[in-house]
């Protein structure tokens, strides 16, 4: 059954006004709280009028500063009405490249990246072509490809406008070459990079993983490569990963090991997002078997 977020949260937010709560969030302590007064303004709430936030132990406000975001409560104060956004969430698959459409994709991400852009670890076997964990993540999901196409994110990419044909979601730019057991974090949106503030890893739960506040690899965006990583996807992700993280309760956290024996479609339609998912996951199996990835 899908985990929810919210039992690992030490940080809280609540309208100062009705006590209620609004959303929180695991800092691992790569938040900053300049970061965090960005997000409560432009993605997690609705208020309309002027507000302030502060930590309720203390009473001290909340500046746009450079410190790490402080474990505890937090109040936000306005003359005017707050809400939380509805704004649209994406669950999304475990990803993974196999073969057809993916191909180009896999095998371009690897020789640009050559290690896990996240951890650092470099993949000792390249010179054999040995890719053993690690795996060509797209930061941007195949499965909404439909979405890519019906808000025009295309635009985003700037190495592939002379290809006629294709939604450009398996670009360079939509990758990263990570480690297997990050690839799967990521996908489920419990880490990811924030490219205004350096291009900083930040996690969203508790873990020994080693990433918290790493800077994503040069080697992946280096401004003079055409096939670099684009930020814009990066701003995708890392909203979405606030959303799923951050807003009320928080989004669910899917299990990815179904046990022998299980009917893992079944199980899909009985999540939450579950009509979603399962559309997913039956659309993946057909691109699969027509031999597209």
């Amino acid at each position: 059954m899908p985990i929810n977020r919210v039992p690992w949260r030490n940080v809280h937010f609540y309208d100062a006004s009705t006590g209620a709560t609004l959303g929180g969030f695991y800092q691992t302590g790569s938040l900053t709280e300049a970061t965090l007064v960005w997000i409560l303004g432009n993605v997690l709430l609705v208020v309309e009028d002027h507000w302030t936030v502060r930590l309720r132990a203390s009473g001290r406000p909340i500046t746009p500063s450079s410190n790490p975001v402080v474990p505890g409560d937090y109040d936000i104060y306005s003359n005017g009405t707050i809400r939380v956004s509805d704004e649209a969430w994406f669950s999304r698959l475990i990803s993974h490249t196999v073969s057809g459409r993916d191909d180009a994709f896999r095998d371009g991400v690897c020789s640009r990246d050559g290690k896990c852009v996240i951890s650092g670890e470099v993949n000792d076997g390249a010179v054999w072509g040995v890719w053993a964990g690690f795996q060509a993540a797209h930061v941007f999901p195949l499965e909404h490809e439909n979405l890519w196409i019906q808000f025009n994110y295309g635009h985003w990419i700037t190495n592939m406008d002379g290809v006629v044909g294709s939604s450009k979601t398996n670009s360079l730019q939509n990758g990263l070459l990570m480690s297997e057991n990050l690839h799967t974090r990521f996908d489920q949106y419990l880490f990811s990079i924030n490219p205004d503030d350096g291009h900083k890893v930040i996690t969203f739960m508790p873990n020994h993983w080693g990433i918290d506040g790493r800077i994503l690899d040069p080697i992946c965006r280096n401004p003079n490569d055409a096939g670099r990583v684009s930020d814009e996807v990066l701003r995708w992700h890392f909203r979405q990963c606030i959303l799923a993280n951050m807003r009320g309760a928080g989004e669910p956290v899917f299990e990815t090991d179904h046990p022998a024996g299980t009917d893992m479609m079944a199980a899909l339609r009985a999540e939450p997002y579950g009509k979603e998912r399962f559309e997913m996951e039956l659309a993946s199996r057909l691109r699969f078997m027509a031999g597209e990835g």
